[in-house]
């Protein structure tokens, strides 16, 4: 690796925390902005976590970056209702130590604040402690349609195109060029072109490089549909591959052998076009089903986590091979961007487009995480906060006195088995993306 590399992988990574610093400082932005609109007395804004590396005091709230940057934090005055003064303790075992802790360190940090708990969190409406909570994924959701709306509308969608037309069969794979014997190809005769873009391929919307080639190949003389754009408008067009041989690659491009060290062949369908991919610029209708698509993949990949961290333990302490869509950590990001960054023959541009696009993805995937309705998530809080809107409502339809704010710290002991199953998750991605990381690239 030469010291150029070295540079440009450093300055990828360099990109890469200050785009997720953003990200988090944006996060934790929402939280705030919303808590102090509120009346919620705010005592620390943090990006990081760990001791203070930097910070300065702006009214009531202190501002800082600590080191460990695997999120951030607000700390806002009462988030857990503290137990009631001059109410014993009944319980003492060890369900009841949590919950008891969790109260008292609420109460303490009441008093710590001027005593006054009229600007405690846990003292807003159930709606506005779901807007403060939604505010901060929400952030990272904009992030995210933002940078989609960079990629789609002002560089383009990855499409499948045809690359260059050759108009006849060739008769081998080693050919080159066209002789007055050989048959005229049927993508001549379909009138294909070079820089057509692949709409559609027997019905299938926006085929891959791999689904248009396997189409050709698996249809010799089967008319196959397809629709092309050119110059704004949409082809329909029927091509019948004809039967060729052709060598046989393996997955890295190189011919297969047989035992005697001839090229080993195979009977495949062909029409005389290259098939590639170029960036086709999007309408901003776009934007938001990418936006949703990438939401979709976000969820999916949380409801599969357990069996995908299975897979990542075994890749990380085993022979099995890493997938490329296995789970990884901000470590693994980073580490991607950096390579995306120091790879060379890759055009800038190309080197943009992917760096923003794991960058939209990691905010999306901050969303959907964040989202999840176990505490100390943001999605904890929103569901105590709907728990305790649909109970006061219920107690006011059957005519019972309010029940008051609800008792989120009765979830304690379920919250610590969460953050010690978040902890280890880290743990194993960070290590897994540092032994055995991810290939994104080939």
């Amino acid at each position: 690796m030469t010291v150029g590399t070295v540079l440009l992988f450093v300055l990828g990574v360099v990109v890469f925390i200050v785009g997720l610093l953003i990200s988090i400082g944006l996060h934790e932005l929402g939280h705030l902005a919303f808590a102090k609109l509120f009346g919620v007395k705010v005592t620390q804004y943090s990006l990081g976590f760990g001791k203070a590396i930097w910070s300065f005091r702006r009214g009531e709230t202190e501002y800082g970056i600590r080191p460990i940057l695997l999120g951030g934090y607000i700390s806002m005055v009462g988030m857990l209702k503290p137990r009631a003064s001059g109410r014993a303790i009944t319980n003492t075992g060890m369900y009841s130590a949590f919950i008891q802790d969790a109260r008292q360190a609420s109460a303490e940090q009441i008093a710590e604040s001027g005593g006054d708990d009229s600007r405690a969190f846990y003292r807003l409406t159930p709606w506005k402690r779901i807007i403060v909570m939604v505010a901060g994924p929400a952030m990272n959701l904009v992030i995210g349609v933002l940078l989609f709306g960079v990629l789609l509308v002002g560089f383009g969608a990855p499409t499948t195109t045809f690359t260059s037309r050759v108009d006849c069969v060739l008769p081998t794979t080693a050919s080159t060029s066209c002789s007055p014997d050989d048959a005229v190809s049927p993508a001549k005769q379909a009138g294909l072109r070079a820089g057509d873009v692949v709409v559609a391929i027997d019905g299938k919307q926006d085929p891959t490089i791999t689904q248009v080639s396997d189409a050709f190949q698996k249809s010799a003389g089967t008319a196959v549909s397809v629709v092309v754009q050119r110059d704004g408008e949409r082809k329909t067009v029927e091509v019948t591959p004809t039967l060729a041989t052709r060598d046989v690659y393996d997955a890295e491009g190189k011919i297969v052998e047989r035992a005697d060290g001839t090229a080993k062949t195979q009977q495949v369908g062909v029409v005389g076009v290259s098939i590639g991919q170029t960036l086709v610029r999007q309408s901003p209708a776009a934007v938001l089903p990418a936006t949703g698509a990438q939401i979709g993949a976000s969820v999916h990949l949380i409801v599969d986590l357990p069996q995908r961290l299975v897979a990542v333990w075994n890749a990380a302490f085993g022979s099995q091979a890493r997938s490329a869509d296995s789970p990884v950590s901000v470590v693994g990001v980073g580490r991607a961007i950096g390579t995306v960054s120091s790879m060379s023959g890759v055009p800038v541009v190309d080197k943009i487009y992917t760096i923003l696009g794991l960058l939209a993805s990691l905010n999306i995937g901050l969303f959907v995480l964040n989202m999840v309705p176990l505490l100390p998530l943001d999605g904890g809080h929103i569901a105590g906060a709907l728990w305790e809107a649909v109970k006061r409502r219920a107690f006011k339809l059957v005519g019972k006195a309010d029940p008051g704010a609800i008792d989120l710290a009765k979830t304690m002991p379920l919250t610590m088995v969460v953050v010690v199953l978040l902890a280890g998750m880290s743990a194993l991605l960070i290590y897994a993306d540092i032994v055995r990381p991810v290939n994104l690239f080939g």
